[in-house]
């Protein structure tokens, strides 16, 4: 393992260690506060996803729709009762706790197509599985807060359905629309894009982490063992639940870093959405440098076992 290969989640634990030790410096600029652009930073970011979509991202569903439902049925069980059950055996308060449950709930996150590349897991089912559980999400999101999440904040379904279609439908359906309409354009920024996408992620990071100070002070070191127990068990039964299945081993890997890996980004900012950044954006923010540190490892160990071999 080399240090290079880990400076982009270097950067994000430089960053929250900024972050919690200097809230104010980083809550808000010239008196505007800046969890006010996490919003469009992330509706850029899912753009960004929807422009480079392509049908082929799709074609895994027609090729092995067993596999995608799967993947899909382990993301959307797996994490949110994870969540729930970690939510109630702790002592957090009852937005902390909330917080737990919605990184469960969230879908999975966009660095697991590289961790599923580097890990030489199937790739293309890594992709479909993303995309698909990204597009559920405005739907099975606000569902599963409802019903295990329901009893710690109050949930509106309707509110939340609309702040999730924002958040991710609506940019995804503009990106294939620029896409389809302007091409040449498409091409021309597809580059800059994933750069864009990890500062995008950085910024919410770092801004969650300054305005949620003062709870991560009162929660901090239990609140990081949840969210890595949430993350590791989350790779733990994503694969195992693969192999009960009798998926390929390159199968179970890209399910495994499909279900341990969700959108921190997107949880982050639907809990700014509900007005409740400083609380319920908690476990979401750790979550998200969390996961590249441990998804990274997972990835590398793999990387040099050949799928055959195990």
């Amino acid at each position: 393992m080399k240090i290079k290969d880990y400076w982009y989640t270097i950067s994000i634990i430089i960053l929250v260690i900024l972050g919690y030790n200097f809230p104010e410096t980083f809550s808000s600029f010239l008196g505007i506060k800046l969890n006010t652009f996490i919003k469009p930073v992330l509706q850029i970011i899912m753009l960004g996803m929807g422009a480079t979509m392509t049908v082929q991202d799709f074609v895994e569903i027609l090729k092995s729709p067993k596999k995608v439902f799967i993947g899909l049925f382990a993301q959307f069980t797996i994490m949110p009762f994870l969540g729930f059950f970690l939510s109630r055996s702790f002592d957090f308060p009852p937005e902390i706790a909330a917080g737990v449950v919605l990184i469960g709930c969230s879908p999975s996150g966009l660095a697991s197509n590289v961790m599923a590349l580097m890990a030489k897991a199937n790739v293309a089912l890594s992709i479909t599985i993303t995309s698909m559980a990204t597009l559920l999400a405005p739907l099975l999101t606000p569902l599963l807060m409802k019903v295990l999440g329901g009893e710690l904040i109050e949930i509106d379904f309707l509110n939340m359905l609309w702040d999730m279609s924002q958040l991710v439908l609506i940019p995804i359906i503009l990106g294939l629309l620029l896409n389809k309409l302007f091409p040449e354009f498409v091409r021309k920024i597809i580059k800059i894009l994933p750069v864009f996408s990890m500062a995008g992620i950085a910024y919410i990071i770092l801004v969650v982490t300054a305005s949620g100070a003062a709870s991560l002070r009162t929660v901090g070191l239990v609140l990081v063992l949840v969210v890595f127990i949430h993350n590791i068990f989350g790779y733990i039964l994503g694969y195992f639940s693969a192999k009960l299945f009798r998926l390929a081993e390159t199968d179970a890997r890209a399910v495994a870093i499909e279900v341990g890996m969700q959108n921190g980004g997107l949880a982050s900012a639907l809990a700014n959405e509900m007005g409740k950044i400083a609380t319920v954006g908690l476990a979401p923010a750790i979550f998200g440098p969390l996961m590249n540190v441990t998804g990274s490892m997972l990835a590398n160990y793999w990387s040099k076992n050949e799928p055959g071999e195990n």
